[in-house]
């Protein structure tokens, strides 16, 4: 398993909380808070432009 350095979680609204992880060849994760052994990842772009969407609440219903 990679060695995935957990940010603090975001929640928004309700229960809709998630953590954002980075390790060190540059690759991100984001996983629901509380179960961060079953995470997605991508580059950091991609995962970067998510959270900038569910922030807007754009993507809120995906959590």
């Amino acid at each position: 398993m990679q060695d995935i350095n957990w940010e603090e979680p975001y929640c928004g609204e309700g229960n809709n909380c998630f953590r954002l992880g980075t390790d060190s060849g540059g690759n991100a994760y984001i996983a629901v808070a509380g179960a961060e052994e079953t995470y997605l990842t991508d580059s950091r772009e991609a995962l970067c432009a998510l959270i900038h969407d569910i922030k807007a609440g754009k993507a809120d219903h995906l959590l």
